[in-house]
């Protein structure tokens, strides 16, 4: 089974967490949340208290398959901020294990080098900000072990994505349609 780390810092967008972990949960991919910050109640964009499963302190990163980072900008700002993150998207990277991005939190990716002379997107405004990646305009883009998203409004794609990257498009298709979700 797989394993799927979606890592919640304070300020993260509920949707772009919640649609994927949702998604993930329901074609059996073993997927938790962590918290970045020692709380395991996490303060949303929105100020909603989101409960994640786990603390960082609390995960063993090498049982893991993919990493995924939900945005909102100060979500991403404490992404950005955090060496720790940093740090384990190269090992996921090097590793040849997943790491996702979606709104603003590709930029993390980005400025962890992760992106450079990859297809990759991001909320609009902040491309700029991808460093060194060739800029597409889709919902959602993967080039090779990297997929990352535009932002709330593609929150179900980006989670069929992912679900697609472990299981294939069929799998992917067949929870689309369960769903009641057109691709």
């Amino acid at each position: 089974m797989y394993k799927v780390a979606v890592i919640l810092a304070e300020g993260f967008e509920e949707v772009e967490a919640i649609a994927p972990v949702d998604l993930l949960r329901r074609a059996k991919i073993d997927c938790v949340t962590v918290s970045l910050a020692g709380e395991k109640l996490v303060p949303s964009s929105r100020h909603i208290p989101v409960l994640a499963d786990r603390s960082w302190e609390e995960v063993d990163f090498d049982e893991y398959d993919g990493v995924v980072l939900p945005g909102g900008l100060a979500g991403t700002e404490c992404l950005l901020a955090d060496d720790r993150v940093a740090a384990l998207l190269r090992q996921f990277h090097e590793a040849g294990k997943l790491t996702a991005a979606i709104c603003a939190a590709p930029t993390v990716l980005a400025k962890t080098g992760l992106l450079a002379g990859k297809r990759a997107i991001c909320y609009p405004g902040l491309e700029e900000k991808l460093e060194g990646a060739l800029v597409t305009c889709e919902e959602v883009v993967q080039d090779g072990t990297v997929i990352t998203s535009r932002g709330m409004g593609t929150s179900v794609p980006f989670g069929l994505a992912l679900v697609e990257y472990f299981l294939g498009s069929e799998t992917a298709e067949a929870l689309a349609s369960k769903i009641v979700y057109r691709r």
